[in-house]
């Protein structure tokens, strides 16, 4: 009889990076025997685009009671267990992690971001609960360091999304624009992001991606007003409410891209695109660095003239290797697995 794994998440809210990390979980799962039970907002959904089981995440006796009857949790990846986003958010994630051990299952913390937590219980909760987990990993070094000082041991790897098999289709005369709202966005730097383009690319198409359409959509289109402003010739069209695998194939036909979101840089470069990166968070200020792209600031104090002639300079090659260097480590994943069988 095959084991049944419970994967709980950011799922079903039509996030990029969430669902990409979800259909690599799922594959992975499914070529080890794995029956899959989902916690989505939207199960249907969910259900039919990675062909696996799912339930309502916030049917609190319903996912108690799939959790009871399952082998073990999987919890992650994304940034899950934070309170910037909200304490609530906090406090339901540490609930399924903590009704998975209070049944005594298997739990693995997945390739998450912890923190930040500010309020001082709920980083003692936990730290507690994450001690008690089976196995732990974490995408980035100041989650790694946190679980240090916390006495929690941890696995650093790198993100999910770079063990992904993603190829460029080599296209000319695509620009990709990805922007998402964030309290640091401003009309300066669209604006200033809106004169650039109609500037050097005033004769390609512009896709302007909206990676989740509750937060990314309303700025996309009024970037897209800017644009067609500024220019009201210029080919512009943005791509939302798509399908994981869609918006896949889209970014492969892109040109140069210019992202805001972590996903959609890696995705990029990954492929070999020429990418600017839009420095909202440190972990893209990061990548940026590694990956040796320009970066553009919230408060777009750099001169774009130049930032843009370096995006024409990048070797796509170059950005190959370095993706490269970024191999997903699945063995301590694989052993908390077949520990189970």
């Amino acid at each position: 009889m095959a084991k049944r794994v419970v994967i709980s998440g950011y799922y079903g809210f039509g996030n990029f990076g969430d669902e990409a990390i979800l259909a690599i979980l799922t594959e992975k799962l499914k070529k080890a025997g794995f029956e899959i039970v989902v916690l989505s907002s939207d199960p249907r959904k969910t259900s039919m685009e990675f062909f696996v089981n799912s339930i309502y995440s916030f049917d609190f006796h319903q996912a108690a009671g799939i959790i009871k009857q399952s082998d073990i949790l999987i919890s992650g990846g994304g940034s899950l267990l934070q309170d910037v986003t909200s304490l609530k958010s906090l406090v339901y994630y540490l609930w399924i992690i903590f009704t998975a051990l209070r049944y005594k299952k298997r739990v693995i913390i997945f390739a998450q971001g912890i923190g930040p937590i500010n309020n001082k219980l709920a980083a003692f909760i936990t730290g507690k609960i994450l001690k008690k987990c089976s196995y732990v990993s974490v995408r980035d070094l100041k989650s790694f360091n946190l679980l240090q000082k916390w006495g929690v041991k941890s696995d650093l790897l790198c993100d999910p999304i770079f063990s992904l098999d993603l190829k460029s289709q080599n296209c000319k005369g695509v620009i990709g624009v990805q922007l998402r709202n964030f309290p640091t966005m401003n009309d300066n730097l669209l604006y200033k992001l809106a004169r650039q383009i109609v500037k050097d690319f005033y004769d390609k198409k512009i896709k302007i991606f909206s990676f989740q359409d509750s937060i990314d959509l309303d700025v996309c289109k009024k970037f897209q007003s800017m644009l067609n402003e500024l220019r009201p010739s210029i080919n512009t069209e943005i791509v939302n409410s798509s399908s994981l695998e869609k918006t896949i194939s889209e970014i492969a036909k892109l040109e140069y891209m210019i992202a805001m979101r972590f996903h959609a840089v890696v995705v990029a470069v990954k492929m070999g695109i020429k990418t600017i990166a839009i420095n909202y968070d440190t972990k893209v200020e990061k990548l940026a660095n590694e990956a040796a792209i320009p970066l553009i600031s919230m408060q777009a104090v750099e001169d774009f003239d130049a930032v843009f002639e370096d995006l024409k300079c990048i070797n796509e090659n170059k950005l190959r290797e370095y993706a490269l260097t970024k191999q997903f480590d699945w063995q301590g994943f694989d052993n908390e697995l077949t520990k189970t069988v």
